[in-house]
């Protein structure tokens, strides 16, 4: 690939650092936006922009706190990262983006579809959810757990204080993640219903999302066509596509890019697959 344009913007009292791989504005294919998981750079989605940046321009930038992004006093949510996604967008005069989130940036990227619908065009939602209890209960213990020492000698540590080399300031922007993640959002029913954009919904059937919220994520969402399910063919583009990796961790479906680009991809571009033609009846001789 190319080098990226990279640059940082005055955003919602932040610095925020951001890349754009490919040209803005030279293709009729909406970019796509991706949107890192919590703790994760820019660095971190260099895979997913590979999956990608061929077919169309992708925007990639560092939420508050992460990567090349310093943190401020400002505090977190789901919500104000969603304005400064969208404050990114329009400052990069983007009028619509396609929007790929993964965990953290996952809720991240559904919080822009609510709050700025007009900037989202397609919506993916990689191993996220909607709400608090959409996680096994083992991810809210894990993250009650968390300090700024599971990270020592980490590459989250060395990029925070090549910008900050504070300690007493990566302390404290652990323990604002921590409750960013204890917090959480809850997105109702309603909310998730009156989202305009397509959406994907993707997990790993041992995924810290429970596969139960996946499905109730893509049944908000549109997902199910009835009249498939009688003829056995999609007649239309599904509103809503549902994937469950299996064998699949929270971790390791992050890995899982060049089996999950065509799948998301075929989404981006309203692609239907074909399906085989298996009971034709034989021409009439």
């Amino acid at each position: 690939m190319k080098p990226p344009r990279t640059g940082r913007l005055p955003i919602n009292g932040l610095s925020l650092y951001y890349e754009v791989h490919g040209e803005l504005g030279a293709s009729a294919t909406p970019p796509l936006l991706l949107i890192p998981g919590g703790f994760m750079g820019t660095e971190s989605m260099a895979s997913w922009v590979s999956a990608f940046a061929d077919r169309r321009t992708v925007i990639v930038f560092d939420q508050q706190g992460h990567g090349r992004t310093p943190d401020t006093s400002r505090p977190m949510s789901y919500e104000q990262f969603a304005d400064d996604a969208g404050a990114l967008l329009r400052a990069l005069r983007v009028e619509r983006a396609d929007v790929l989130g993964y965990s953290q940036g996952g809720g991240v990227a559904l919080q822009l579809a609510l709050r700025h619908p007009a900037l989202v065009g397609k919506l993916v939602s990689l191993s996220a959810t909607c709400r608090r209890d959409g996680w096994y209960p083992s991810v809210s213990k894990a993250i009650d757990g968390l300090d700024a020492s599971a990270f020592a000698g980490t590459p989250v540590e060395r990029a925070f204080r090549e910008h900050t080399p504070d300690a007493a300031a990566f302390d404290a922007y652990v323990a604002k993640m921590k409750v960013l993640g204890i917090d959480d959002q809850h997105i109702t029913d309603a909310q998730m219903r009156s989202i305009a954009a397509k959406t994907m919904v993707i997990a790993g059937d041992a995924d810290a999302v429970r596969p139960e919220h996946a499905l109730t994520m893509f049944r908000l969402r549109g997902g199910g066509d009835e009249a498939a399910a009688g003829s056995g063919m999609l007649q239309e583009v599904p509103a809503a596509r549902l994937v469950i990796l299996p064998a699949t961790s929270h971790v390791g479906i992050f890995g899982e890019s060049a089996v999950l680009g065509p799948m998301v991809t075929a989404f981006l571009d309203d692609v239907t697959p074909t399906a085989p033609d298996l009971f034709q009846a034989d021409p009439i001789v």
